[in-house]
């Protein structure tokens, strides 16, 4: 992929997002990453020569992502279960804001009860709180809001 690539903007952002999350970790399996809570893999994301592939698990809001331009059911069977995927080649129009609250539902739907409470947890104690690893500004469900 080269360095030019617009794109890289918009990896580095989903990047430092999913790792924010408790307990999150990247790994690299088959050439791309893999962002993981507790071993299980709540975003896929990687490159073909110049598009940048991911995919999400959107138990809520997949169907509605589906009829997104970008978005199709996830391949290897995966797409059964509620996963999602998108592509994005350079110049198109990458909606970041929707991306980061998808990877906020995947990450939601496969983290284990008691990491979702801590993130939970995290977004209800004040600012710099001691030993509290910081944690998206996104991250916190906006109460009233449907899913899409």
């Amino acid at each position: 992929m080269p360095r030019n690539n617009p794109l890289r903007r918009v990896e580095s952002a989903l990047r430092k997002h999913a790792l924010l999350y408790p307990l999150a970790r990247e790994d690299f399996p088959w050439e791309h990453s893999a962002f993981k809570v507790k071993g299980k893999v709540f975003l896929f994301m990687g490159w073909d020569k110049e598009t940048l592939g991911l995919s999400v698990k959107l138990p809520q809001s997949g169907k509605a992502a589906l009829q997104l331009p970008f978005a199709f059911p996830t391949r290897y069977g995966l797409g059964k279960s509620g996963w999602v995927s998108a592509t994005f080649q350079p110049g198109d129009a990458v909606p970041l804001e929707m991306l980061l609250e998808s990877v906020d539902e995947s990450y939601r739907a496969i983290a284990p009860r008691k990491a979702v409470a801590k993130l939970e947890g995290a977004d209800e104690e004040p600012a710099g709180g001691a030993g509290k690893r910081a944690t998206p500004g996104r991250v916190k469900r906006r109460q009233g809001r449907s899913s899409r």
